[in-house]
């Protein structure tokens, strides 16, 4: 089996079942969701953990006069996030399959359009390819928000692809730059090809242009400060199965974007620009923290946070370190895994509050609900990185990395700790207990609430239990990607000579530069 039928398969299906009347649209969207799943299992049960390169791999010649391949593949970086992409795009099916939509059969197609391409774009290994899926995930949700969404739709929609689209239209000139320059730098045929480029390194002066062409691309779409200016219309307008998967996924392929493009491509411009990335991350994490504890709208709580959780993972992405990459990778997992139940429990505390999202209509709603109240307290636990939980781990490995390479930065970013238990028991607190809202009408959870917020619980919990599921599988892919940036970083400060400040911290440990002569470069 290739990785191709797990990537096609969910447009292959939503084709299929636009051809069914609208009333089975629904189940139909469950069955290849379900399939999708058991396929990236296989996958997943078949995954080497251990070995640093690909496997799986499919290469074929796609287009021979630029140098594009369609190359796919799966390592340490992916494989989890592959799984996890047909979690949630199940559970978002689900949640929408209890639920009357206008043209159903539309819907769908856009749902199994957005997952073929976000499985695309985490299993390209070609960076001609990876920037074609990154800009077909848009089209989809161009389509959700703009024929689902809410009342400013409109305005969100335009705001929208105005951003997406500035941020593509510069990793497409920094993805064409990194292809023409490496093949005439080192007079070889053009390619796009990510283990042949690694072996193409670029000039130091056009890495840093390059690497910020990349950053705006990824920035914008995680979002971070100061690219978010998209964020509160776009999440405020999106349907609740298109932010879910919004928020819980496509924003982590732009984080995945930085370790499979941007570290191993453009190791000096890493370390050169490593100060301002986690700066952006640090201020990503104090204006999200400060403005979920403060928003009276329960659906922007979550859409804030977010964004203060992905500046922490970006934090553990640029630490350069072994073990804040890796707490990044397992936070893109955790994040994901509470921030699309999140927004299903916003839609089913508001079904209960009179239609209303804020905050002072709700309370009192855990009262006749109280299985509704169990999960969203596992969710909320989660949430606030609760000691035994597998976000623990996550920002635990992640402020370590951050210690051993930046201790300022990792001292102010700690606030960031607390402030999360700040916004995630506000948002618990005010929406279940205290007072009940004007217009509450409190009942227990239906099935349609039910089977995708216990179903991701069930992950949740499963990860509380056994972290080390993800990162006994990320271990050799990160620590070979992140000691051979590190030695780049060694041999650019033994070129300046001793009186120079080296890139990175001098103490940090030999043994993250270790077994790098292997694994990213494997085709």
């Amino acid at each position: 089996m290739t990785l191709s039928i797990l990537i096609w398969v969910p447009l292959a299906l939503a084709l299929a079942s636009a051809l069914l009347p609208g009333r089975l649209a629904g189940r139909a969207a469950v069955v290849w969701s379900a399939v999708a799943l058991a396929i990236a299992i296989s996958f997943l049960a078949r995954f080497s953990s251990g070995v640093a390169g690909l496997q799986f791999v499919t290469d074929d010649v796609w287009i021979a006069s630029l140098g594009i391949h369609y190359k796919l593949g799966l390592d340490g970086l992916n494989v989890a996030l592959v799984v996890l992409t047909t979690v949630i795009f199940l559970a978002a099916t689900v949640w929408s399959a209890f639920r009357q939509w206008e043209r159903p059969r539309t819907f769908y197609l856009h749902l199994g359009l957005a997952e073929s391409a976000v499985l695309g774009a985490f299993c390209a290994q070609d960076l001609a390819l990876f920037v074609a899926f990154f800009d077909l995930m848009l089209i989809p949700f161009y389509f959700l928000t703009g024929m689902w969404g809410g009342e400013q739709r409109v305005r969100a929609t335009t705001k929208l692809v105005i951003y997406t689209l500035v941020g593509s239209l510069f990793m497409l000139v920094g993805a064409v730059a990194t292809g023409v320059l490496a093949s005439g730098q080192h007079h070889t045929h053009l390619t796009f090809v990510l283990s042949a480029l690694h072996a193409l390194p670029l000039s130091h002066s056009s890495q840093v242009w390059i690497f910020l062409c990349f950053a705006v691309a990824f920035l914008v779409k995680m979002p971070l400060v100061p690219f978010h200016g998209w964020l509160p219309d776009g999440y405020k307008a999106m349907p609740i199965p298109a932010i879910a998967v919004f928020s819980a996924i496509l924003s982590k392929v732009a984080a995945y974007g930085f370790l499979r493009v941007v570290l191993p491509l453009f190791p000096y411009a890493t370390v050169h620009f490593q100060t301002l990335m986690l700066i952006i991350a640090l201020v990503s994490i104090l204006w999200g923290t400060v403005v979920a504890m403060t928003t009276p709208d329960a659906r922007m709580v979550v859409a804030y946070s977010s964004v203060a959780q992905l500046g922490f993972i970006v934090l553990g992405i640029f630490s350069l370190r072994t073990q804040g990459a890796q707490g990044a990778l397992l936070q893109m997992v955790n994040h994901a895994l509470v921030t699309a139940p999140l927004f299903f429990i916003i839609a089913a505390l508001a079904a209960r509050a009179g239609g209303s999202e804020k905050l002072a209509d709700m309370g009192g709603i855990a009262f006749r609900a109280p299985v509704l109240a169990t999960l969203f307290l596992i969710v909320t636990l989660a949430t606030l990185a609760m000691p035994g939980s597998s976000n623990f781990i996550g920002e635990f490995m992640i402020l370590l990395g951050v210690f051993n390479s930046k201790l300022a930065i990792a001292m102010v970013a700690s606030v960031g700790v607390v402030g999360a238990a700040a916004y995630a028991l506000r948002l618990y607190i005010r929406s279940m207990h205290n007072r009940v809202g004007p217009s509450v009408s409190s009942f227990e959870i239906r099935p349609g609430e039910l089977l995708p917020l216990a179903g991701v619980a069930v992950v949740i919990l499963v990860l509380a239990f056994y972290p080390q599921f993800g990162l006994q599988r990320s271990d050799a892919t990160v620590t070979a990607e992140i000691g051979a940036v590190r030695l780049h970083s060694q041999s650019v400060y033994a070129q300046r000579g001793p009186t120079s400040n080296p890139p990175l911290t001098a103490s940090a440990p030999q043994a993250a530069i270790g077994g790098t002569n292997s694994g990213s470069n494997t085709p």
